[in-house]
């Protein structure tokens, strides 16, 4: 057994109870990959990281990411909640930005007064769906064929499907059917409109079949991709609004800053202790 610095990470809200939770285990070097998929699967959290020295001498710490199914190589969340306790918790970056190494590669991330933002990375596959699963992806999220605008890959480390629907509406009243959407990771989308009353520009959800979770409730990297969907259509900053139908006000703003996309939102720490593993 060995004990670590632990922390629990609210991300994308004000509001420690009101945006996406994280557990975050620091100085997590000499864990096997099993006891950290144990410990995930043990918090039953959307996702689980444990931060240690980097391999790259480019980065300033070294994160893994792992859900209740198992590791992704990136996710939004986890980047900036990991972020957030590592500063917390003493980390001091070698420059003005951090740099995180995770399974993609090297991420930046730049802080300011209202939270953290990553540089989105890029898309690993993109484009339109082929037309059989995006039949089997509409029939799963239920969704009415004239609700839906597009559906496309958006895939940045987690293989995201998105569909964006007509409105706002649209989205929140999608009831997917998991068993149809089984071993896949399915986004949704509209944009908001002035009678929707939100301050937000956009809403999405994000629906992960055979997670403790299957909504995951602000997702970072979902709506990462779907910056790069709305690149020269979206306006310079915006603000995506998800975790509504779960009772959360998670806030996602977005920069586009040259040929960088700011992804970002406020992290609170909710607990601060140790944990034996």
């Amino acid at each position: 057994m060995s004990t670590h610095p632990f922390t629990q990470v609210n991300v994308f809200s004000t509001d420690p109870l009101l945006g996406n939770p994280l557990a975050v285990v620091l100085n997590g070097e000499g864990l096997s990959d099993a006891r950290m998929a144990a410990f995930a699967r043990w918090t039953n959290l959307s996702e689980t990281t444990f931060v240690s020295a980097p391999r790259d001498p480019r980065a300033d710490y070294r994160v893994r990411i792992f859900t209740t199914l198992g590791e992704l190589p990136f996710a939004g969340h986890p980047t900036l909640g990991s972020c957030h306790a590592w500063l917390t918790n003493g980390g001091v970056p070698r420059g003005a930005e951090i740099v995180q190494e995770c399974g993609i590669g090297l991420v930046r991330i730049r802080r300011s007064e209202t939270g953290f933002a990553f540089d989105a990375p890029p898309l690993l596959r993109e484009g339109p769906l082929v037309p059989a699963l995006r039949e089997r992806v509409v029939a799963g999220l239920g969704v009415a064929a004239d609700d839906v605008v597009d559906a496309r890959w958006v895939d940045n480390g987690p293989p995201w499907i998105v569909v964006r629907l007509e409105s706002r509406a649209a989205v929140l009243a999608v009831r997917p059917d998991y068993a149809a959407l089984d071993g896949l990771m399915v986004g949704v989308f509209a944009a908001c409109s002035e009678s929707d009353g939100v301050d937000a520009q956009y809403e999405s959800r994000a629906f992960i079949a055979g997670e403790a979770a299957p909504e995951d409730p602000v997702t970072g990297s979902l709506n990462a991709g779907i910056a790069r969907w709305l690149l020269g259509e979206a306006p310079t900053r915006y603000v995506i609004s998800q975790g509504t139908v779960l009772g959360r006000a998670g806030r996602v703003q977005v920069e586009r800053d040259g040929d960088a996309l700011w992804i970002g939102g406020t992290c609170v720490t909710c607990i601060e202790g140790t944990v034996t593993l």
